[in-house]
């Protein structure tokens, strides 16, 4: 079941104005009486963003943070307008959820970089994987392209020439090993790990369960990813002043110092 988590800074409840005031949009977004509405995925994203959340706040800046359980769910409500931003897909997703659900969303920044690694607790090296092992990847398409995109360049097996994030297991040419993908839902793929054989892994979800990509990862993307995530607003919010600050607050040294401290190089600052 979905789940979500609000947070307010420096405000608790929102103040009732009179539906007049509201209905002519007096009260600026940012206040305590309308605090910006951000939603993410809890984790990773989530942890950064009350720090951005923090540096904001030294303004009187006001944000309330929601989180959510899965990737769809922050969409839908960006779409449905119960919150102003999101911050927890990175553009092959969004694109995909754009082509998908005729989203009219529009990227304002990046955020951070939370890099997959393929883990195992099985094995050294990938390399000593058995004939017929089973390697679990996310069920969504995008990360799921991305799983095999690495698992290609680490030599488990070989994917069709040209193949980029939306490849699918029909794209795998050779497969000597004959290696068995197991598609799992994202969030899952962590605590499944003792039943495969590897498994590839998003920082967002990675870190939580105690597993460091850089430390431990067989297998590791490096900081030229294309799955920064971003902050992401519906059309025409994209450059108004609340959007811009928000995207803006990631490069902020505290968010920097947080991310570095916190993550030990598992996730990186704007990449």
């Amino acid at each position: 079941m979905l789940t979500r988590r609000s947070l307010v800074f420096a405000g608790g409840a929102a103040l009732l104005l009179p539906r007049t005031l509201r209905a002519q949009g007096a009260t600026d977004i940012g206040t305590t009486a309308r605090p910006l509405r951000v939603g993410v995925t809890a984790g990773v994203h989530g942890q950064v963003l009350e720090v951005v959340r923090d540096v904001l706040a030294r303004d009187n800046f006001v944000v309330r943070i929601t989180e959510f359980a899965d990737f769809i769910q922050p969409n839908v409500a960006l779409q449905a307008g119960e919150i102003d931003a999101n911050t927890y897909q990175h553009q092959p997703f969004l694109d995909a959820q754009k082509q998908q659900r005729g989203y009219d969303f529009v990227p304002v920044g990046k955020t951070v970089l939370t890099v997959m690694g393929v883990f195992s607790r099985k094995v050294k090296a990938l390399s000593d994987l058995p004939a017929g092992a089973r390697v679990a990847i996310p069920n969504d398409p995008t990360n799921g392209g991305r799983a095999l995109l690495l698992l290609a360049k680490a030599g488990v097996f070989k994917l069709r020439d040209g193949a980029d994030f939306r490849a699918s297991v029909a794209d795998i040419t050779e497969n000597p090993k004959r290696i068995r993908i197991v598609e799992l839902e994202a969030a899952s793929i962590a605590r499944s790990l003792d039943d495969v054989d590897a498994a590839a892994i998003t920082g967002n979800y990675a870190v939580p369960a105690g597993l460091n990509p850089i430390r431990d990862g067989l297998a590791v993307e490096g900081a030229d990813s294309v799955y920064t995530v971003l902050v992401v607003t519906r059309r025409g919010d994209e450059a108004k002043p609340w959007a811009v600050k928000l995207a803006r607050a990631y490069a902020d040294p505290a968010v920097k110092d947080f991310v570095e401290k916190t993550f030990g190089g598992s996730v990186i600052v704007g990449a």
